[in-house]
């Protein structure tokens, strides 16, 4: 029987309580092609005045006291648990990734909720000691003001969540712009914070609101001078584009851009261990995601042990609808994304390297591509936004290091190793330059707990967990004279006649 993406949109719809949305920005699927619904774009003014409403939410909204706005984010998380199998399946109809993944993104979103609810009572600032007696000096944390969120295909939903329930609990406003290929979970999304704010009571309207379209909606949201802080994940391109912009307001930015992420397999590693590593970071979410393994760094003497294994497994991954029991590799986000692949594919072979997979299989859906090259080469260190692992030869650890160093990016990496020498060289000063970096575990499927970022060309911004919630916050350095005198710092004698 044929798959109907178009009449499963509707069911979840339906599911959800929702209208299917209906507009001429249409969301198709790249599972069957079929429209999914469609939104309306919203021009510049639009996103103007919806950045005026956020404004007058912030106001209302730094007000609140932290553990109460928490509350709301709470009830908010307690939505996303009612309705994680159809916003996870939504989720997988739009962007193509196969439903654990699906509802491992709904999943996130629900753990950031836990985590910032907690954050609510946990937003410390310091007491320092100062040079001046009777005195006291501190620092405070305040609300930033509006914080603009655009977010990619490849976790349509997740990313928000990671800025948006940190912002609600800093006391922020959030206006957000989803990719133009996703808008529909964004509308979903949107209605179960609606839902949220509703049981809460005295939300302040406009505190989250999403504006639709592609490259005007973004820049109109980049440039407002109101939005305090702009929260861009993308390509690195868009984010060459979003910095100047930004900082020629003087606004704050939030960088999540490319990563040409690396793993080094060194002699003593668990190679059976390491191969289900390989496997799920080169090919899960299609090598859509961020995180994606792309370059595999495989000590010489194990090199021809553990590369024909990953062979086999390559050609025997089961690649299709991601709806269907089994799948492992859903289909590319859409046509240009495929004709990137096997542009990639020709240039590996262009220079010198031997292709094992990467052919179409009909539709959007390529059968992953495991690639060995000669050494590291130009289009090893490109990007290739699919699932293309190139896999190269080492003698010692210092050559893979600097050779995972070279890529312009600086996302995650992991090494393999039961060494403790190698493993702490690789985490340390003169290893890996990521901002993630690993030992025995891929460089995919972060963890909220930690900082969320990269390095280098990655942008060098940090979300989700540990402090990263001081980037949605506004810092005060406090100083308190409760003494009769007037000391100054730094010993200035300035008396005056």
């Amino acid at each position: 029987m044929s798959f109907d993406s178009a009449a499963a949109a509707a069911d979840i719809f339906d599911r959800l309580g929702v209208p299917r949305p209906e507009g001429t920005l249409v969301s198709c699927s790249p599972i069957d092609g079929g429209a999914l619904g469609g939104v309306a774009p919203s021009p510049a003014a639009q996103v103007g005045e919806a950045v005026e409403r956020a404004h007058a939410a912030f106001l209302a909204w730094r007000g609140v006291p932290p553990p109460r706005r928490g509350e709301l984010v709470r009830l908010f998380g307690e939505e996303l648990r009612r309705e994680k199998e159809a916003l996870g399946r939504l989720v997988s109809l739009e962007a193509g990734k196969i439903l654990q993944e699906g509802l491992g993104e709904v999943q996130e979103m629900i753990d950031i909720c836990d985590f910032a609810v907690g954050l609510s009572r946990q937003l410390y600032g310091l007491t320092i000691a100062t040079e001046r007696p009777g005195h006291r000096m501190m620092e405070t944390w305040h609300p930033l003001g509006i914080v603009g969120v655009i977010s990619a295909f490849n976790f349509p939903v997740a990313v928000w969540a990671w800025n948006a329930c940190l912002a609600f609990v800093c006391g922020d406003a959030v206006v957000w712009k989803p990719s133009e290929k996703t808008p529909l979970a964004a509308v979903a999304v949107q209605a179960l914070f609606d839902r949220a704010a509703a049981r809460f009571g005295d939300a302040p309207p406009h505190l989250s609101q999403v504006v639709h379209g592609a490259r005007e909606t973004g820049e109109a949201l980049v440039d407002h001078p109101k939005v305090a802080l702009l929260s861009a994940t993308g390509s690195t391109r868009m984010g060459r584009a979003v910095a100047p912009r930004v900082a020629a307001r003087f606004g704050r930015v939030l960088l999540e851009l490319g990563g040409n992420n690396g793993m080094v397999v060194a002699p003593s590693a668990d190679l059976a261990l390491a191969e289900r590593a390989v496997a799920f970071a080169a090919v899960g979410t299609a090598g859509q995601r961020c995180t994606t393994l792309r370059r595999l760094f495989v000590h010489e003497r194990i090199y021809d042990t553990l590369v024909p294994r990953l062979k086999e497994i390559w050609a025997s991954v089961p690649v299709g609808n991601p709806l269907e029991e089994g799948t492992l590799v859903g289909p590319l986000i859409d046509e240009e994304a495929v004709a990137a692949m096997a542009r990639a594919l020709d240039a590996a072979r262009a220079e010198g390297g031997i292709v094992h997979g990467g052919d179409p299989l009909g539709g959007l859906c390529v059968r992953p591509a495991l690639v060995e090259m000669p050494g590291q080469t130009p289009i090893t260190l490109t990007e290739t936004f699919a699932p293309i692992l190139y896999a190269m030869r080492y003698a010692t650890l210092d050559e893979a290091i600097a050779a995972h160093n070279a890529a312009p990016q600086g996302l995650s990496s992991a090494i393999f190793t039961n060494d403790l020498r190698e493993a702490e060289l690789f985490l340390s000063a003169a290893g890996s330059d990521c901002g993630i970096v690993n030992v025995n575990i891929g460089p995919s499927g972060a963890e909220i707990g930690g900082a969320f970022g990269g390095e280098k060309e990655t942008g060098g911004g940090r979300e989700s967990g540990s402090d990263a919630w001081r980037a949605y916050m506004r810092r005060a350095t406090n100083t308190i004279n409760y003494s009769r005198d007037l000391p100054l710092a730094q010993g200035i004698d300035f008396a005056m006649p």
